[in-house]
């Protein structure tokens, strides 16, 4: 994130293509406008907001976790909060992430191929891995990669 001017906040978008397999990709925050969230507070960069029905929960991926292969149950925004976890989408992509790494998930709908449905996920490092989860009610205005901005 740039420390001056408008700033960029990157994430991974694990979405499904036209073809039913899951892909991810890197994607950015990019629209932001400088003002007070609430007055008398001073201006600072504020995003685009989105509004929408939501549930948040936590959870702790002990070490040697792995999911398996699995769509996500809804689609959500994924926030590690402590230690490393991984993604790997149908498309063979592997991405590990960390604290203050962001991954929308929004895999719902692929297909099977060659015995893989979704992704598979897992934790990385003999630490737990501590995910903060936001799941939305809708999925994002459009199914095209990058669809928040």
């Amino acid at each position: 994130m740039a420390d001056s001017g408008n700033p960029r906040l990157t994430y991974w978008y694990l979405f499904t293509d036209d073809r039913g397999v899951s892909r991810q990709r890197r994607c950015a925050f990019t629209e932001f406008e400088r003002r007070s969230i609430s007055a008398p507070a001073s201006p600072q960069w504020i995003g685009r907001t989105t509004r929408g029905a939501m549930s948040t929960l936590v959870t702790v991926l002990p070490p040697g976790w792995i999911g398996e292969w699995h769509e996500n149950p809804h689609p959500q925004w994924i926030i590690p909060l402590s230690g490393r976890w991984f993604v790997e989408s149908m498309d063979g992509q592997r991405v590990e992430m960390g604290p203050g790494e962001l991954s929308f998930g929004a895999d719902q709908g692929t297909r099977e191929l060659d015995g893989h449905k979704g992704h598979l996920s897992g934790t990385v490092g003999d630490l737990p891995a501590v995910l903060w989860l936001i799941q939305l009610d809708a999925p994002p205005p459009h199914r095209a990669p990058c669809p928040f901005s």
